[in-house]
């Protein structure tokens, strides 16, 4: 496969970006600023490094207007560097074209339907009444169980499985060993010991949501569990019954979000973070690394819990002062209104 090969005119003009210095420089990749040479593009998204301008060897670097006095040679101008980075690598990312077909090892109900364009790999499985839809990559080892639908350009990479009743949108990207439409964790106690309360919903998946690695997202008990158009889920996402995620949402490796609860539009959940069951919480919402969410949050705005990182005994110390917090301020507040005004 040939490498591809771009002036930084033609990317001004493919990307509606403002050129500054010499058009005709070529870029035949993407790099660091730290790491790029003469024929690679880099950007300048974080101020923090905007000294390595100074000495990058890059042929063109994308930046902001504020930033074009300092570079070196050819500058690209976005309003967001970054992500007009994402676009121009794009160009210069090797993804093979699919090859339609069914291979020979692969299993498929005959009351299956698979678009006559679409590929399946070595060693699938597709369950009853389940439907491919044009242009779908299912890549090997993947297992799509009874009633199930894929819309066009879904892609399923290596393992994945759509346990039952699971519904792709359009263009939705599951990475390897994710799992969609798992019995939710639904229990009831009775005599002192669990009942399993029957799973008997779906996941619904909006168009152009991606779901990272190793993720699980449970199918709802009565309803489904639904997310909106493009969502993105990391690596290691645990998602529980009857879940709504609204459209535009992203949540971090190993985040969680408990049965029923409700995540607005636009919201940015932090990895290892966890959204308790039945909570509710509102548009743009941003929850940072490793905050437990324990109730809802009615307004947009960065929501943080837990204690900063220290050594351990200090650590100690301060927990054990935890504990005594509330007398504490039983004290302080009984002196403060027995005080003379």
């Amino acid at each position: 496969m040939s490498v591809p090969v771009f002036t930084a005119a033609a990317l001004a003009d493919r990307f509606a970006l403002q050129l500054h210095g010499d058009g005709a420089v070529t870029v035949r990749g993407v790099a660091t600023l730290a790491n790029a040479g003469p024929d690679r593009l880099a950007f300048l998204a974080n101020p923090r490094y905007r000294a390595q301008l100074a000495t990058t060897t890059a042929g063109v670097v994308v930046l902001r207007a504020d930033d074009v006095a300092s570079a070196p040679g050819t500058a690209l101008v976005a309003r967001d560097p970054y992500v007009a980075f994402a676009r121009i690598a794009a160009l210069f990312e090797r993804v093979p074209a699919p090859a339609p077909g069914i291979h020979p090892s692969a299993a498929i109900d005959p009351t299956a339907e698979v678009a006559a364009d679409a590929q399946v790999g070595p060693f699938v499985s597709i369950g009853a009444r389940s439907k491919v839809g044009p242009g779908c990559t299912i890549g090997p080892g993947c297992s799509i169980g009874e009633d199930c639908s894929l819309d066009a350009g879904c892609e399923l990479q290596a393992r994945v499985t759509l346990v039952a009743r699971v519904q792709l949108g359009k263009r939705v990207r599951v990475l390897p060993g994710a799992v969609l439409g798992a019995a939710g964790f639904g229990l009831a106690m009775d005599a002192g010991r669990w009942v399993n309360v029957p799973q008997l919903g779906g996941v619904v998946v909006g168009d152009d949501c991606e779901i990272g690695a190793n993720t699980c997202i449970d199918r709802g008990a009565l309803e489904d569990t639904v997310l909106e158009e493009d969502v993105r889920l990391d690596n290691l996402v645990q998602i529980g019954h009857n879940v709504r995620i609204g459209a535009h949402t992203a949540m971090a490796g190993c985040s969680a979000a408990a049965g029923s609860a409700r995540i607005g539009r636009y919201c940015l959940v932090g990895g290892g973070a966890g959204i308790l069951g039945h909570l509710e919480v509102a548009d743009k919402v941003m929850v940072t690394a490793m905050s437990l969410v324990t109730h809802s949050i009615r307004e947009p705005g960065e929501y943080s819990s837990g204690t900063p990182l220290t050594d351990n005994r200090t650590w100690r110390k301060n927990a054990a002062r935890f504990k005594q917090l509330d007398a504490l301020a039983r004290r302080l507040n009984a002196a403060t209104q027995g005080s003379p005004e």
